[in-house]
């Protein structure tokens, strides 16, 4: 079975009517000095009898250190990325201090055969950007989540992936 994850897209207008998505780069040695690819939508993996949409508040609140905006939510869809793995995206308008990340931890072996154990934030940053950028920046899989984002923003409507929660 492949590995299912979840992710909330979070997303507010800006000033002059367009649209802004919020992004998090990946922590951890192996992102530390990568930006084109090493961006993602907050999201975590889940397993059966999880509900997707918890799973994915969850994670932003773990990855984010704060919560996520509350509001109606739409999904998106579900997404392939490289190795198979799929995730759901859901989609909600708000604000969120990109400025104030307090992501968890995870521990790994750094350097490599050293057998030293040391811990790295699962997020490092989080950015607002307009989803020309956000398409450079996210990781390839996720580039159609944010299209369909705009799909969906530019229409207003909810379509049979794209339902309210």
């Amino acid at each position: 079975m492949s590995r299912r994850s979840a992710g909330l897209l979070v997303y507010r207008r800006s000033r002059d009517g367009g649209l802004c998505v919020l992004l998090v780069h990946m922590g951890g040695p192996f992102w530390q000095r990568r930006d084109e690819g090493a961006w993602s939508i907050p999201k975590g993996e889940y397993g059966d009898g999880e509900d997707p949409l918890a799973v994915a508040r969850r994670e932003f609140r773990e990855e984010l250190g704060q919560p996520p905006p509350a509001g109606d939510v739409v999904e998106l869809g579900e997404f392939r990325q490289a190795g198979g793995k799929r995730i759901v995206v859901f989609a909600v308008e708000g604000d969120v201090d990109a400025s104030d990340v307090r992501s968890n931890e995870f521990q790994m072996e750094w350097p490599r055969g050293s057998g030293q154990l040391r811990s790295f934030p699962e997020v490092d940053r989080a950015e607002w950007m307009r989803p020309e950028l956000a398409k450079r920046k996210v990781v390839r899989g996720q580039v159609a989540a944010i299209d369909r984002l705009l799909a969906v923003t530019a229409s207003g409507e909810d379509g049979p992936q794209a339902a309210r929660r």
